[in-house]
């Protein structure tokens, strides 16, 4: 048996049904946000591979634990300074009557995770208030159903190994009536290079500096899905970064891969569950592996 695939109709993580997404940059900061915003909330999950992470609200996203929604999700440039776009968002989603209905106002889910670019060459001199803020707070002004690649975004103070890194997205589709859609949305900020094919030696960057890198990324679907099964689609999407970047999962890295759904279509009922996660697990490997060659052909 074989299903065949093909890329969504605009290869964007955009593609899946009731999913937008906002970027802001500063060339000046060599650093920026993306915020991912479900049109009605999302389910979600994440699985952490990197030994050097950066996040906000993972906890909350484990099958064991009792948030079913969540509101948006950010990943950012500026290391532990990027999470404070998190909270921009989670405010003015609160402004805006969206979260947890929640006294005495509505409490946003906003989980987030970062990537190192603090020593890019960008002005990170900063004083006063904290500039992502502002990027979150731009990013999510700015969100839309149509994504880009390139040095946007999260990605736009990226690296990967010793070339430019950036943020790429894509999205795979099975044929047929009803098809199965997942799309991919990654920030390569890589210790590792682009993988070339060879086996013969192990690439390194010229001065590996410990928890400088993080490629964090998003796998999504439309189909209905639990946080068990959207956790084992995110441990499955991991491959895809393991197929394009060596060394990945390094002590140097944080590499980190939320899957959610929109909820939008109720599961196909003539596919076991079982199997249902490991079409769509497959999709977002080989999806999220295309993001990031967009990324780093865009760069």
């Amino acid at each position: 048996m074989e299903i065949a695939i093909a890329p969504g109709p605009g290869d964007l993580i955009t593609d899946v049904p009731g999913l937008a997404v906002g970027h802001a940059g500063d060339e000046r900061l060599r650093s920026g946000t993306t915020v991912l915003l479900p049109d009605e909330g999302a389910r979600m999950a994440v699985d952490v591979r990197g030994g050097a992470p950066g996040t906000r609200e993972t906890d909350a996203l484990d099958p064991v634990n009792l948030v079913e929604v969540v509101h948006a999700l950010v990943l950012s440039g500026g290391s532990v300074f990027g999470l404070a776009a998190a909270d921009a968002v989670t405010e003015e989603l609160s402004a805006r009557g969206i979260g947890l209905a929640i006294a005495p106002r509505p409490v946003p889910v906003v989980p987030a995770a970062i990537l190192f670019d603090l020593a890019n060459g960008g002005d990170k001199s900063w004083q006063g208030a904290n500039p992502y803020h502002r990027l979150g707070r731009q990013a999510l002004a700015r969100v839309s159903h149509r994504d880009r690649c390139g040095r946007v975004g999260a990605g736009t103070g990226a690296r990967a190994g010793d070339q430019d890194g950036g943020y790429g997205s894509a999205s795979l589709t099975t044929a047929g009536p009803d098809r199965l859609l997942v799309g991919a949305a990654v920030a390569v900020n890589s210790f590792g290079p682009r993988d070339a094919g060879r086996r013969d030696h192990i690439p390194l960057p010229k001065a590996p500096l410990l928890g400088t890198n993080t490629t964090i990324a998003v796998v999504a679907t439309d189909i209905m899905l639990d946080k068990t099964a959207l956790k084992r689609m995110a441990i499955m999407a991991h491959d895809g970064l393991a197929r394009r970047i060596r060394p990945i999962h390094t002590p140097f890295d944080g590499d980190t891969v939320f899957a959610l759904s929109t909820g939008r279509r109720p599961a196909p009922n003539d596919l076991p569950p079982a199997l249902l996660v490991t079409i769509l697990g497959t999709l977002a490997a080989d999806a999220l592996a295309r993001a990031v060659d967009k990324a780093l052909d865009a760069a």
